[in-house]
């Protein structure tokens, strides 16, 4: 009975907001369609070692930029390219539509739970590292992230702040 009266408001409701929206079209702020959006991990990432990764924009192209974008990263060893990564996450989310932010790379030590990000993407250009170290985060919590914008090529020994410089 509980959901039919909640059903009995939204209708009612609905029905008040047509009305006085002087028939511009049905406006109902609270319910929202789930978007494909939401299936999609913010980050993918190989589990040990160093290698290339990207950000990218998403969005749904059906509905021409309208939903909300979100930002994910993608980095993988068996790619030898950023656009190598590019091509395989476009293919793996379409029908979503998606463009490259910028890339780098990762260095990954499970072991010592530490990621280094640093480095830029010839093709796409250097990626918002903090972006990625907050993506990062995010899903590894228990892990030290550090930055750097050294070019391409790993330290040895990365300080344990938020940025090295």
């Amino acid at each position: 009975m509980h959901g039919f009266l909640c059903f009995q408001k939204l209708i009612t409701s609905a029905v008040r907001t047509l009305s006085n929206s002087n028939n511009r079209g049905f406006h109902c702020s609270p319910l929202r369609m789930a978007s494909r959006l939401d299936n999609v991990p913010l980050v993918d990432i190989d589990t040990s070692g160093v290698f290339k990764y990207i950000l990218l924009k998403v969005y749904d192209k059906v509905t021409n930029n309208q939903e909300p974008e979100i930002t994910i990263l993608r980095g993988y060893k068996r790619c030898n390219y950023h656009s190598d990564i590019y091509e395989e996450v476009q293919a793996k989310l379409a029908p979503l539509d998606c463009e490259p932010l910028g890339g780098g790379r990762i260095s990954h030590d499970p072991q010592s739970k530490k990621i280094h990000i640093y480095g830029y993407s010839q093709g796409y250009g250097k990626a918002d590292h903090e972006i990625a170290a907050k993506l990062l985060k995010d899903v590894l919590p228990g892990y030290v992230i550090t930055i750097s914008d050294e070019g391409n090529v790993a330290v040895e020994n990365p300080c344990v702040c938020e940025k090295s410089t």
